[in-house]
């Protein structure tokens, strides 16, 4: 699989991935395999001749991914009234605060619309109940800028542009992210450095 849904010339959605392309299908589900409603937060799977049929070697991997017809992309979606697709995030990256699916990277979008905010990066942590909770990671424009008073700047920043559970409960300002050699966060290190 390459490319199996995209917005068109023609037929374009900002902040969407567009509609399936011809060839293939698309379907989101809950954690039970069950298709969900419209609007409704759930795994991205796809069909389509191109998939592959297994991963060389690694029966786990095949198992998780190959599922019959349908491929598991790793990636939780939602899908408009108008039959667009919108991206949340990779699945194992998203968070359940307060039993609602959240996804990282709308909060880091948030923070980055922000003057002083370079790049930013949210985790989940538990908080002292057990309950997960936002964490961010943040590079300044200017590091000399951190400041307890631009911390609470940004919250009410975050609170403002998002529902009220999605907004970071730590702030942590930082010199760099971790990434991988093609520039994507590794939330996992950054889960880890609590």
């Amino acid at each position: 699989m390459h490319i199996f849904i995209s917005n068109r010339e023609d037929d374009v959605k900002p902040g969407t991935s567009g509609r399936p392309v011809p060839g293939y299908e698309a379907r989101i589900v809950d954690e039970n395999g069950d298709a969900v409603a419209d609007g409704e937060v759930g795994r991205l799977l796809i069909k389509g001749d191109s998939s592959a049929a297994y991963y060389w070697n690694n029966p786990e991997k095949t198992a998780e991914t190959m599922q019959g017809e349908w491929v598991n992309t790793g990636d939780t979606y939602t899908r408009d009234a108008d039959g667009y697709y919108v991206y949340g995030g990779r699945s194992d990256d998203m968070l359940k605060v307060g039993g609602i699916w959240c996804s990282p990277v709308e909060i880091e979008s948030r923070l980055i619309e922000h003057a002083k905010v370079l790049e930013a990066a949210v985790v989940g942590r538990e908080d002292d109940d057990q309950l997960i909770k936002p964490e961010a990671y943040i590079i300044l424009n200017d590091a000399n800028d951190a400041s307890d008073v631009l911390a609470e700047e940004l919250l009410e920043h975050c609170k403002t542009g998002l529902a009220r559970y999605k907004y970071p409960r730590w702030l942590h300002f930082v010199d760099e992210l971790p990434k991988t050699a093609t520039g994507k966060i590794q939330r996992f290190k950054l889960r880890k450095s609590d």
